[in-house]
């Protein structure tokens, strides 16, 4: 291993020969800041128009020290210091913060903030698409508090709709588009206690296939859930984990394409070689689900089984831009929370750089003129870098200097609680004696926890497009889906 103290040495170098020649001339600085300044003002001709589409990019747990980080990564992989590094979401001519706390948790988590953003109305943590007279778990509470959706409001208005997941799509953040669960975790009737299901509730599964039927796009994972108990899966034929879940004995797919047109063309897909070979104009549903939970970390995955967001995203608008009423697309990169919690950071933040990518996909396929934009995230998390780290560090590398305290060294990336916490003999873990780079590596915490937590704190909204002007100030989450629909002239907000 590296000596640290070889790499406080060469820290000290960087600090000066990482300055760019430009940027030593301060007329560099003042000529930057003058075409902003020139840009900003062009921003006062606001763009009224009604939106035609809307898309709304979500990535779960991407806090501002999520969006910084993935910022000079994305930098970093293209061979420049990254700070300097634009985002696409920091293209966006307007930026908001979102307050996230749930109706009754400080700290929320990704059920209750699903509800806010996408139905208008904030929830108990733990709920999806029900009002805060829902408690969790609670089966009974649920009937008469329900509460619909932008995507719903969208197919109200005769536009398509598409959900796009990394993660499951009975997950927590896509199923407060289209289910009314008192519980978040009712994936399919195994995950759902007796009293419930004898109460009438339905799994989330099963309410995707049924509350709304003519969701034209819907992409991700969660195969198991759509499938009877212990029917093999089609993938992972030897895994008994993989297999279906479901004791009602129901094949979800089926039904799914027992509700389609039959002058419809409807397509199940399971693998990234069947999505691309589909020929979008004659598209009219796509289900693909591409693994049996969620779908793999961008840096595992498999590239002839499992497609990238970005590919996922750019055929669903190829196939969603054909309804000339317009269309509504949630995208979610659901994995940066998964590597938070995990405390795998360089999971996190690469799940962050291609949710990006899908973005950038996204904007080269519309236009600002009819198109409603808007990058967010439902939570933080206690994720942070720092340590007077020099120009051009690797995000993923150490500070510069020692611990005044322990005399060891550490990574610039911590968590405030985790998995990462480790004491070796009395003493913290010296991170020069281990893999601080590897794609596993989880980074050292304050506090020891199975799993590291939600941050609390505000996270920003990134808008442009017709009204994204509306996103200005600090709002309360439930604000979002007021804002699109208004701009989209759909829902309750037929005033624009």
């Amino acid at each position: 291993m590296i000596s640290p103290f070889l790499v406080l040495a060469i820290g000290t170098c960087l600090t000066n020969s990482l300055v760019p020649e430009k940027e030593k001339d301060p007329n560099y600085w003042r000529n930057e800041a003058q075409k902003t300044l020139k840009h900003a003002l062009e921003l006062q001709n606001l763009n009224t128009n009604v939106a035609k589409n809307v898309i709304m990019f979500l990535g779960d747990g991407m806090g501002v020290s999520t969006v910084t980080a993935a910022r000079i990564l994305k930098g970093q992989l293209h061979h420049e210091p990254g700070e300097e590094t634009r985002l696409e979401m920091d293209k966006f001519p307007f930026v908001a913060l979102s307050k996230t706390y749930n109706t009754n948790a400080q700290v929320p988590d990704s059920a209750g903030t699903a509800t806010a953003y996408l139905c208008g109305v904030k929830a108990n943590e733990g709920t999806v698409g029900v009002s805060a007279a829902t408690e969790r778990s609670r089966c009974n509470t649920t009937q008469g508090n329900e509460v619909t959706s932008i995507l719903r409001w969208a197919k109200d208005a005769g536009k398509s709709a598409g959900i796009v997941t990394t993660t499951r799509v009975n997950h927590a953040t896509p199923s407060a588009a289209y289910a009314h669960s008192a519980d978040r975790d009712w994936y399919s009737d195994n995950e759902m206690p007796r009293e419930a299901l004898d109460q009438g509730c339905k799994d989330i599964a099963y309410q995707l296939m049924h509350n709304i039927k003519d969701i034209d796009v819907i992409m991700g994972g969660g195969r198991k859930y759509m499938f009877p108990k212990n029917k093999t899966d089609v993938e992972y034929r030897m895994e008994e984990k993989a297999g279906g879940t479901r004791l009602d004995g129901l094949n979800l797919v089926d039904i799914w394409k027992s509700f389609k047109p039959k002058e419809k063309h409807s397509y199940f897909v399971w693998n990234r070689t069947e999505l691309l070979s589909l020929n979008p104009d004659s598209v009219d549903y796509l289900l693909g689900l591409f693994e049996p939970g969620d779908m793999q970390y961008e840096l595992n995955r498999n590239n002839v089984t499992d497609p990238s967001l970005s590919e996922m995203v750019g055929v669903a608008i190829k196939i969603l831009k054909k309804n000339p009423k317009g269309f509504f697309l949630l995208v979610e990169g659901g994995r940066i929370d998964h590597g938070h919690h995990e405390g795998k950071a360089k999971q996190a933040l690469h799940e962050a750089v291609e949710m990006d990518r899908a973005i950038g996909r996204a904007g080269a396929m519309t236009s600002p003129k009819d198109t409603l934009t808007v990058v967010t995230a439902d939570h933080s998390h206690v994720f942070t870098f720092g340590g007077y780290t020099p120009r051009g560090n690797s995000i993923f590398g150490l500070a510069p200097m020692l611990s005044d305290t322990d005399k060891k060294p550490f990574t610039a990336i911590l968590y405030g609680n985790g998995p990462g916490y480790k004491v070796v003999d009395g003493e913290r873990e010296n991170v020069s004696m281990v893999d601080y780079a590897h794609n596993n590596y989880q980074a050292q915490s304050a506090v020891p926890l199975r799993h590291e937590t939600h941050g609390g704190e505000d996270v920003a909204v990134f808008a442009k497009g017709p009204m994204a002007h509306l996103l200005h100030g600090v709002h309360e989450q439930n604000y979002i889906p007021h804002v699109m629909a208004y701009a989209a002239c759909i829902g309750a907000n037929l005033d624009h």
